[in-house]
């Protein structure tokens, strides 16, 4: 990783920043895209040159108000702007014991899901627990490890998941907020993609950051044909980094005939795991 994370974050956060939503106009022809550092500078109330060489690096330790200042006119997400502080040293670093075992309790629940696809997994999006519906929905790319590296590595993924773009984007954004609590865990796998998946690091080079949230996401199951299915996202709260992802169709769908179709085809469907 750069050894100048919070500049390449602001700069890359200025770069996707297009003027007229940020409220700037006029000024003429534009050699970059986004907005210009001193533009970025008058809406945070800073300088031009101390903003300069906080994205070069020759500053390195922004105060608070300075990043709220900076979050604002940047256009900052929460997560954002929560990296930010981060990169800027402002989060403090708590010791935490990540935990990669699912408790008995969180599988009983999931295997009380007949009519949801539930998967438990940890802030680097290694799969660690799936119920029936989960492992027949997921069977053509087999039994992943780790949901990043098989939706790059894993071409059957790319059938699998019909908006394949929009999936991966937001696992690189999940992925670099969790370099801010597993640096290291996270790091190796951020150091493996980079090294292998040209269009990961494309991605990661964008320095996106958000977290894992609700979203609608379609498949396309060679089994059962197309599926689209809503999620939500909840926090393990007695396993700090775990996250279960529940997935349903909507009511008389034709998703939702699909999805039972898919649950009892008996070569597909299995038990929590």
């Amino acid at each position: 990783m750069s050894g100048n994370e919070l500049g390449d974050f602001l700069r890359a956060q200025r770069a996707r920043l297009a003027p007229e939503d940020a409220g700037v106009t006029g000024h003429g022809p534009r050699r970059v895209s986004g907005l210009r550092r001193e533009e970025v500078a008058v809406l945070a109330g800073v300088s031009a040159d101390y903003y300069a060489r906080l994205e070069q690096g020759r500053e390195r330790n922004p105060s608070g108000p300075v990043l709220d200042a900076l979050g604002r006119a940047l256009r900052l997400n929460a997560d954002g702007l929560w990296h930010a502080y981060r990169l800027a040293g402002l989060v403090p670093r708590v010791a935490e014991h990540r935990r990669d075992d699912v408790s008995p309790q969180l599988l009983r629940l999931m295997g009380t899901f007949p009519n949801a696809v539930a998967y438990v997994t940890n802030r680097r999006l290694d799969l660690l627990a799936t119920n029936a519906l989960a492992d027949a929905l997921l069977s053509p790319v087999g039994k992943p490890a780790n949901m990043v590296r098989t939706l790059f590595h894993n071409p059957a993924a790319r059938e699998l998941f019909v908006e394949w773009d929009d999936i991966v984007a937001s696992a690189v954004d999940a992925l670099r907020l969790a370099s801010g609590y597993d640096r290291e865990e996270v790091g190796e796998l951020v150091d493996e993609l980079l090294a292998t998946s040209e269009e990961f690091a494309v991605l990661w080079r964008n320095h996106g950051v958000k977290g894992l949230a609700g979203t609608r996401k379609t498949f396309h199951h060679p089994a059962v044909g197309r599926l689209v299915l809503d999620y939500q996202t909840f926090d393990v709260r007695d396993a700090s980094g775990q996250y279960l992802l529940v997935g349903i169709a909507e009511p008389d769908s034709a998703s939702a005939d699909a999805l039972a179709l898919l649950g009892s085809l008996p070569a597909l469907a299995g038990r929590p795991r």
